[in-house]
């Protein structure tokens, strides 16, 4: 794979996974819903030294202890999760890859218990 690049709606931020994720999968948390404004939030899991921001860098909201989530300070994109508990990797938002068609979720879903009742995916899970 060449690098694949991505970046928030206006441009201002951008970046570049040096390698492939090593899992792509949903979240159905409430945080994720209320940073993404969308009913789940499809991840890129990398491991962060892969991860290069070529241009700009995200602002960072601390959204709960331990739990960082990363979004254009401009246009508003969201961008990134990283956490504590992980610090080896940051999970890039799927919309934020300049080609998402690239990285179809395959890993387990997080969060099931919080997904919204209405809401399924028939391809994973």
């Amino acid at each position: 794979m060449s690098a694949q690049e991505g970046g928030c709606l206006c441009g201002a931020v951008r970046f570049r996974l040096l390698e492939p994720p090593f899992e792509i999968d949903y979240c159905h948390c409430h945080s994720c819903r209320k940073h993404s404004g969308a009913p789940v939030s499809a991840f890129a899991d990398c491991k962060r030294h892969l991860v290069e921001f070529t241009k700009g860098a995200p602002k960072i909201f601390a959204s709960s202890p331990g739990v960082r989530r990363g979004f254009c300070a401009e246009c508003g994109s969201t961008l990134t999760y990283e956490s504590d508990a992980l610090p080896d990797e940051i999970h890039i938002h799927i919309g934020a890859l300049d080609r998402p068609e690239d990285f179809p979720p395959h890993g387990r879903a997080t969060f099931s218990a919080e997904r919204l009742p209405w809401f399924r995916i028939a391809d994973v899970d």
